[in-house]
């Protein structure tokens, strides 16, 4: 797995269509509208074979409806876009209409105003396109202007190792240059990780590398638990090669963590290029502030983290205090006000069931332990009748602790939680 973030290769905005391809499908049916509103419309399987033709793809419809009075449209239904020998379709959709004014049908391709763009069910596949726009000679992509905008409706995104389903995208209006804003729904899928989304996002324009924020809800979910979210995410966006790059990322997130034992709130605020690439979601290098309640402290700190179907953490850091939450330390640890430095180590299961390491450090006092979140967890939130040593394996020294009025030095405890496999050589 990846947690170091490489520089995506950005050519211009045609790259884009290797993870939408709306714009491909809007230029190719605004070009079909033109050549059906001024042949006979019994023409439209000739049609779909010209247009087929020069764009390199088997182009087939189920059925078409037109209009020519008011603002002329065009309604496809069974919308098939695909190579030819290639096994699957770049596109596929229920249903596909495109309407635009007179003007731009007189204009030949000049004038790339719509008037509006609707896909009902389209599924995109993401390495048939790519297959396909590997073919395709370079060439500058204009931006169409869409006076009523785009809707998508039950749209899906296929590609090799991550899916999104049930996308629902409405953008009011586009154009070249001008702010745009649009409500983006759907659900980002990679087993067992599921990330349901509602995000209402802005750009100051339409082109990579325009500055982007999405403000909203979503939840993160895996086997057994789940984390539900407010998120706000801004940054320049960066599109590629099959990558998406924010350099540099604010991320902002206000959460509970549950799972069948924990219900743990917190608020995470994160800087540092964020990317997106085979299906990891990765930060690194990042500086997260995390503030939290009961056994969740407030810290600050340095390092990587990365999510995919595994969740990699490599930061350090401080905790600025001993939570209230935490078993009470025996003096003189107790007396202490410094801050916990800390170093953390985790790559395993993104429900973080699985062997971390851990050095804290306070003052002359240092352990160095390995631990699984999950039980570590259930026995801050344990009541008194549960075990009085956390479950751990490691060795905490310290100069001096007073245990029961006598005072001990040169102190060393060891741990050893027969659930937790010693470090491997």
């Amino acid at each position: 797995m990846k947690t170091a973030a490489t520089e995506p290769k950005v050519p211009a905005l045609h790259r884009l269509l290797r993870i939408t391809g709306a714009a491909a499908v809007a230029l190719a049916l605004f070009a079909l509208l033109v050549g059906w509103l001024l042949q006979p419309p019994r023409a439209v399987g000739f049609l779909l074979d010209r247009l087929g033709d020069g764009l390199g793809l088997e182009l087939h419809a189920g059925g078409a409806d037109y209009r020519l009075r008011g603002t002329p449209q065009l309604v496809l239904h069974a919308f098939v876009a695909q190579r030819p020998g290639d096994a699957d379709a770049l596109l596929r959709a229920e249903r596909v209409l495109v309407s635009l004014p007179w003007r731009t049908i007189r204009a030949r391709g000049d004038d790339l105003t719509m008037q509006r763009v609707e896909l009902d069910a389209p599924v995109l596949d993401v390495p048939a396109l790519q297959r396909w726009l590997a073919t395709r000679p370079p060439g500058e992509t204009r931006v169409p202007t869409l006076r009523d905008g785009l809707r998508i409706v039950r749209g899906r995104i296929r590609n090799d190792d991550w899916q999104l389903d049930g996308i629902e995208l409405v953008v009011p209006a586009l154009a070249a240059g001008a702010p745009l804003h649009a409500a983006l729904g759907g659900r980002y899928l990679d087993p067992p990780l599921r990330i349901p989304f509602d995000l209402a996002i802005a750009m100051t324009r339409p082109e990579n590398g325009a500055g982007v924020a999405a403000v909203g809800a979503l939840t993160v979910e895996g086997d057994g638990w789940r984390m539900p979210a407010r998120v706000h995410l801004s940054g320049p966006l960066l599109v590629g090669d099959d990558r998406v790059r924010m350099s540099p990322a604010r991320l902002g997130v206000s959460a509970r963590y549950h799972s069948t034992s924990s219900d743990l709130p917190f608020v995470l605020g994160a800087h540092g290029p964020l990317l997106f690439d085979e299906a990891v979601w990765s930060l690194d290098p990042a500086t997260l502030v995390l503030e939290g309640s009961g056994t969740i402290p407030d810290a600050r700190a340095r390092g990587a983290l990365a999510l995919g179907r595994r969740l990699v953490l490599r930061l350090g850091g401080d905790i600025a205090s001993w939570p209230q939450a935490w078993p009470a330390l025996p003096p003189p640890l107790s007396a202490s006000d410094s801050p916990l430095g800390f170093a953390l180590d985790y790559a395993g299961r993104a429900d973080s069931g699985d062997i971390a390491a851990l050095q804290v450090r306070r003052d002359e006092t240092a352990l160095d332990a390995r631990f699984r979140l999950p039980a570590l967890l259930d026995w801050l939130e344990a009541d008194a009748a549960g075990s009085p040593l956390p479950p751990l394996r490691g060795i905490l020294r310290t100069p001096r602790v007073e245990i029961a009025g006598a005072l001990l030095e040169g102190v060393e405890v060891e741990f050893d939680d027969p659930g937790i496999a010693p470090p491997t050589p």
